[in-house]
């Protein structure tokens, strides 16, 4: 598996494809990312990706603040203020951190800051982590939900996504560019570095053929010994597990199997971690949802629900 670190992120090739079919030779790539979770925005608004991601209403608070305290996340390019969207060239200049309480008096006075110091300002970032994961730990200690706790530590979290697609131009032409956030240059460029170095294993067949499948987390040995129907959930199951930790090798088949019927049964459908398993198409300018040249698992999941769902209300007429 090929992995590398960027500045601020680490990506990870979990599965790549490329169709080798008449009038088809499209790729299709999954990648497993790890990045600050402020520019998590930015790479939601392709909409050509497939993605699941850590939540904040899945993963422990304890294990947050172990990692906002040990590692938080943030800038790797301190720039100065300036007009408009991009910060101006790199500065160093202290930055003026403290610690903020409140008199207990009748006359309300305000915030006060107290023990002032000058901190670089990766110093001050990594004083704020701090302070903000003191403050969740309050709130836990208070009962509060972790759906709202971890809400005090998003600024210094790193988040894991897995994303899959077949057309990563617009991505890369947008986020590699001078005018992107440092942070998601960073992101774009390992990426790329990522993809290149990756070969793609070349599928070809039917949707009935198993090595025709585009199978995120499924390992080889896996894919002779199981079922094609079984591969695709465990597939999906695994893929699923990025909203609390990524797939770690842990291959307990029959709760991998649990979970898929957890999402795919459930009212209403969580279907995402359908979208990254797919087999090629025979025309590589045919699309299926989001991909092109590649028939995504999702849709085939859809509409055998739906016709399940028409067969059972006709019985019932």
């Amino acid at each position: 598996m090929i992995e590398l670190n960027g500045k601020g992120c680490r990506v990870r090739v979990i599965a790549d494809s490329v169709a080798n079919m008449m009038n088809n030779r499209s790729r299709i790539t999954t990648l497993e990312l790890r990045y600050w979770r402020a520019i998590h925005a930015e790479f939601m608004t392709h909409r050509v990706f497939s993605r699941n991601a850590g939540s904040s209403r899945a993963i422990p608070i304890a294990k947050i603040i172990e990692q906002v305290c040990t590692g938080p996340a943030g800038p790797i390019h301190w720039g100065a203020n300036q007009r408009g969207m991009q910060a101006g060239a790199e500065i160093d200049a202290p930055v003026k951190f403290g610690v903020y309480e409140e008199y207990d008096n009748p006359s309300d006075t305000p915030l006060f800051l107290f023990g002032a110091a000058d901190m670089s300002p990766q110093e001050a970032w990594a004083a704020a982590a701090k302070e903000a994961a003191a403050n969740a730990e309050a709130f836990m200690d208070a009962g509060y939900h972790k759906q709202i706790v971890n809400r005090l530590l998003e600024p210094f979290q790193y988040i894991n996504v897995l994303v899959t697609a077949t057309d990563w131009h617009n991505f890369f032409e947008l986020r590699d560019h001078p005018d992107a956030q440092p942070e998601i240059q960073d992101l774009a460029r390992t990426m790329k570095a990522a993809m290149d170095q990756s070969k793609p294993i070349v599928r070809s067949g039917g949707a009935g053929d198993p090595d025709a499948w585009h199978l995120p987390y499924v390992l080889d040995s896996e894919r002779d010994l199981i079922r094609l129907d079984v591969l695709k959930k465990i597939s999906t199951a695994r893929c699923a597990r990025v909203s609390y930790e990524p797939f770690d090798g842990n291959a307990a088949l029959e709760k991998e199997l649990e979970r898929y019927d957890l999402l795919v049964g459930s009212k209403p459908l969580h279907a995402s971690p359908t979208e990254h398993q797919a087999h090629p198409m025979s025309n590589g300018s045919d699309h299926s949802r989001n991909f092109r040249g590649w028939k995504q698992y999702r849709e085939d999941v859809e509409v055998r629900m739906a016709r399940e769902s028409a067969q059972a209300l006709a019985r019932k007429a």
